[in-house]
């Protein structure tokens, strides 16, 4: 598992090489045409990828083109880069493929390089819907400088990839937003992996006070910037950490104070998103309950009182001709929360419709002014007239105002709820660790508690048992067992020993452990992780943007039909177009319009719309975490719900990955020792599965534990075929019959028996060539992994097609598929065959999963509609797949479908509630029931109906919480697997 934390993507963030490239060459030219020509590189800006199905629609695009050689795409940074024949293509026609692949592609200069760009999370406060994130990005993207702009709804949040070359910095963007009405809180940027904020604390903390402060710092070793900030308590620190760190930052403030100060780490982000959103929550409770305050005397006055004898007589005595006391009191009461309490909805608007769009601030600000100002008119005109007898409704504007407080009270608390996967994975690390100082020859001389926040590269810690390890580390003293469950979901403790890697976060087992800290802060792997799936919520599921086009256009209808509502109305009851008996008598037709007018304004919600989908991709990609399966955004979910056929590779995905050789076969005079040590001097080059068992068995045959071989030269790896090398002075081949048929190496009918052999026994043989003559066979057995065939049966079972391709030879892999279930074999193929055979899948019909764990799966990974990384796999197959299934289990290939099928189910479910709310709710508070039923929708409860979508859209996504993975896999028998190695001799 110490390979699934060391992914390149959670690790470093920074762009290479993801994607091994196919075609090299123009269709119907040479090769050795080709060869001949010299070559251009290019490199493009990609604007609109989510996950690596976009990078290999991208990847796609370009080697369709006739004269690439190579194309890689980097879809972390969204940056494709190609090597291209001039001859055949330019670059122009390489950025037009791109965009016609539906994406926006940028030719990026020397000025503009991978280096170059930078990307910045930023806190948002006050989107209110979908208009608003909607606008929000456009504004973004308009920016000179910004390559990309993704603005999330549910997470409040944006991430923007930008340019520091065009004169664009974290402060320009923070100003764009706060220019279009929002408060902008930056998070964290790619320049700042190494920034820290510190709370000083003392006497005086003005200026002049902390100027030592700040150049005592400045002159630290490893410091880049020190800032600080407006409020002079919070300095801000950027710094190299393999030199300095924040405990030594904190030193130099104290010393350089005399004691007089005192220095501490601000929040995390998590703390501080979860303050934020803390006092969020606690304004709208203490808005709500002012606004109860004076509601309820409005609604008793108005509602109740008024069949009340006594008081009702009270309530109606005239003040000023036909003024009430009644309506005084409503007036008076109702004035606060209008102006008051309902002020965010008034500076909402007018910043909504400054940057020229509408949202739900608009509307109800519309509603509620149109029954306040109404309401006034009628006590004004009661007060100058002897005869007016007209009605208020003030309780309208009142009750509207307190029930949306209370909605948007509710829907806090229920977001709040969506990222609590997130929030559980940071508090995994400790909040202390011991620190231990050592001396010149390693002795521990002493220890402290510190905060784990200030652990620092090369620091020492002891790990007691219980006791969570503070930092990713490697082991220097002590053994023991840990549980690293929570991160890798390895069910069973690891043993761990000196020179063994340790990851943050895990739990000790049993014994101490001094552990030598090697990653620590934003790049340990945990926190690789939460940034990981952090990214996840934030990308949009293609789904989305259904509800996108449908929020510009919303509010405005929504006025429109709102409007016409009440002119149809009014109208109608002027020309007596319905029966008087229809009118309330309580109001007269204009009122009852207006009414109706105001319903339909207020009952409308577009908040439900721009919920729908980020709220269930949020759980159920924190849901996916908390099972082992990393889910990397809404595309990968909604592209895996629609897969109804699985490509297997063989070694590693079907089997265990961990191969032993069962046998071995010498057709030379040869001691097995010397034969072994040549074979691994070879192999030890070489990172393929199969490699590593040769080496190990050759152990075997040395006494010492690490031994070392003989210099190999002339080392070459041939995918899909083996390697070959020069050790001795002799010509080394340790592959498959392809390989030696290659090099025009005769293969004896005893080695092919021995083959032969071992392809009926599910092994796997190896030849070995010494200096152009066969001299051995291996007989290498990788056993299958438990609950193999019960998994295929459950996907068989799901209407799921199961194909199983692999580079090994065409006995072997029918004995394995055969063993498993599977009837689809494809042998001996090459990485860009695998490729292929995922696009001929596809252009059959079927949408396509490719489940793999090596280099040679990645353009598989990519070819695919999905991709899943097996978790112990290589960082490359991680970094190409949409899905890494982090336990390693092929289980979880059935957990990672259904949690994509619950998931947009419970996306449907929101639609469906979104839509048919409005579509339904908008005629009725128009009054289409009234004629028949003299059923009509009071603005008030119209309010209360449109508050409650909101909260019933991201309470349905919260179910996804209870989330279960299927019983049948509850009951699938885990056979434990006993492997024993054997060997001629």
């Amino acid at each position: 598992m110490a390979k699934l934390l060391a992914l390149s993507c959670w690790r470093n963030l920074s762009p290479r090489p993801h994607y091994p490239s196919m075609p090299k060459y123009p269709k119907g030219q040479p090769a050795t045409t080709v060869e001949e020509l010299s070559d251009s590189t290019a490199l493009f800006s990609v604007v609109g990828m989510t996950c690596a199905a976009c990078a290999g629609s991208v990847e796609k695009a370009v080697k369709r083109l006739p004269g690439i050689r190579e194309a890689i795409v980097d879809v972390l940074n969204n940056r494709a880069h190609v090597v291209f024949y001039p001859s055949f293509v330019n670059e122009e026609t390489i950025r037009e493929a791109i965009e016609d692949a539906g994406f926006e592609a940028l030719l990026l200069t020397d000025g503009t390089d991978d280096k170059s760009v930078k990307v910045c999370r930023i806190q948002i406060k006050g989107m209110t819907c979908t208009s608003c994130s909607s606008t929000l990005e456009s504004v973004l993207r308009g920016l000179h400088g910004v390559l990309e702009a993704h603005v999330g709804l549910a997470t409040e949040e944006a991430q923007v990839h930008y340019n520091p070359n065009l004169l664009l910095n974290p402060n320009d963007v923070l100003q764009a937003i706060e220019d279009s009405g929002f408060e902008a809180v930056l998070i964290s940027s790619s320049e700042d992996f190494t920034k820290i904020d510190l709370r000083v604390e003392g006497a005086v903390t003005d200026g002049a006070s902390m100027t030592p402060i700040l150049d005592s710092l400045r002159t630290l070793p490893g410091v880049l910037v020190v800032d600080l900030t407006e409020e002079f308590s919070k300095i801000s620190v950027s710094y190299k950490p393999d030199i300095t760190g924040p405990r030594d930052l904190i030193n130099v403030i104290e010393q350089t104070g005399n004691g007089n100060f005192k220095a501490t780490i601000y929040p995390t982000e998590q703390g501080q998103r979860n303050s934020h959103r803390r006092e969020e929550t606690r304004q709208y409770y203490k808005s709500f309950l002012w606004s109860l305050v004076f509601t309820i005397p409005v609604f008793l006055t108005s509602m109740v009182f008024m069949y009340v004898p006594g008081i009702k007589d009270a309530l109606d005595a005239k003040v000023v001709n036909m003024l009430t006391v009644g309506e005084v009191a409503r007036w008076v009461l109702s004035t606060p929360v209008q102006f008051v309490l309902g002020w965010r909805f008034y500076y909402g608007s007018y910043k909504s419709l400054r940057r020229g769009s509408a949202n739900m601030d608009v509307l109800i600000a519309l509603g509620t002014n149109a029954a306040y100002f109404y309401s006034v008119y009628s006590v004004l005109r009661a007060a100058t007239s002897p005869h007016f007898d007209g009605n208020d409704f003030f309780e309208t504007s009142a009750m509207l105002i307190s029930f949306i407080l209370l909605g948007k009270y509710l829907e806090i608390l229920a977001k709040g709820k969506t990222s609590d996967a997130i929030a559980k994975l940071m508090n995994l690390t400790p909040d202390t660790a011991v620190l231990l100082t050592l001396d010149a020859d390693g002795n521990v001389v002493g220890e402290e508690e510190i905060d784990s926040r200030l652990v620092q590269k090369n620091d020492v810690i002891k790990i007691v048992p219980g006791a969570k390890v503070a930092s990713d580390g490697v082991v220097v003293w002590g053994q023991s067992h840990v549980n690293e469950s929570m991160i890798t979901g390895e069910a069973r403790p690891v043993a761990k020993r000196k020179g063994d890697t340790v990851i943050g976060g895990t739990v000790n087992e049993n014994g101490v452990l001094h552990v030598k800290a090697t990653r620590v802060g934003s790049e340990s792997a945990l926190s690789q992780i939460v940034r990981l799936v952090e990214s996840a919520q934030m990308a949009k599921a293609p789904v989305q943007k259904f509800a996108d086009r449908i929020s510009k256009y919303f509010v405005p209808l929504v006025i429109v039909i709102s409007f016409t509502t009440w002119l149809a109305w009014f109208l109608a009851g002027r020309y007596h177009a319905y029966p008087k008996s229809w009118i309330p008598s309580s109001m007269d037709s204009f009122e009852l319009a207006l009414q109706f007018g105001i319903s339909v304004m207020v009952i409308a919600c577009p908040c439900a719309l721009g919920l729908a989908t980020p709220t269930a991709v949020m759980v159920g990609t924190g849901v996916g975490a908390s099972q082992g399966v990393l889910i990397k955004g809404g595309q990968a979910l909604e592209s895996a719900h629609k897969v109804n056929c699985i490509v297997f590779d063989k070694t590693g995905t079907l089997t265990v990955g961990k191969p032993v050789i069962v046998r071995t076969e010498l057709l030379t005079k040869m001691v097995l020792r010397e034969f072994y040590e040549l074979v691994a001097a070879t192999e030890v080059n070489s990172e393929h599965p199969l490699a590593k068992a040769v080496v190990e068995y050759a152990k075997k045959f040395r006494d010492e534990e690490n031994p070392s071989w003989p210099e190999a030269r002339d080392f070459v790896s041939i995918t899909g075929h083996g390697v070959k090398a020069t050790v001795q002075n002799k010509e080394i081949m340790v592959g498959n019959k392809s390989l030696l048929a290659d090099h025009n190496i005769a293969i004896p009918v005893e080695a092919e028996n021995m083959l032969a052999q071992a392809e009926k026994m599910a092994q796997t043989g190896i030849l070995v060539s010494i200096s152009g003559k066969v001299a051995g066979v291996l007989a290498v057995s990788d056993p299958l992994k438990p609950g193999a065939q019960e998994v295929i049966s459950i996907l068989k079972s799901m209407k799921i097609k199961s194909i199983m391709v692999t580079g090994d030879n065409f006995g072997t892999a029918s004995s394995i598929a055969r063993e498993v279930g599977i009837e689809n074999v494809i042998a001996e193929a090459k990485p860009d065959q695998k490729a292929e055979k995922v696009k001929d899948l596809q252009a059959s019909g079927y949408t396509v999963a490719m489940v793999g764990d090596g280099i040679n799966d990645s353009p598989a990974l990519v070819a695919a509609d999905v991709g899943m990384a097996i978790g112990a796999g290589t960082d490359i197959a991680i970094e190409a797949a949409d899905i890494v299934l982090m336990k390693s289990n092929l289980e979880d290939v059935i957990t990672a479908i259904d949690l994509s099928r619950k998931t947009f189910t419970r996306i449907r479910l929101n639609y469906v509630w979104a839509l048919g709310y409005n579509l339904l709710g908008i005629p009725i508070a128009a009054g289409v029931l009234f004629p028949s039923t003299r059923f009509r929708l009071p603005p008030w409860i119209a309010g209360a109906a449109m508050a409650a979508s909101s909260v019933s859209v991201v309470c349905c996504s919260l179910l996804l919480k209870y989330y279960r993975r299927p019983k049948k896999l509850d009951n699938l028998e885990i056979r434990g697997i006993s492997i024993e190695s054997s060997s001629d001799i």
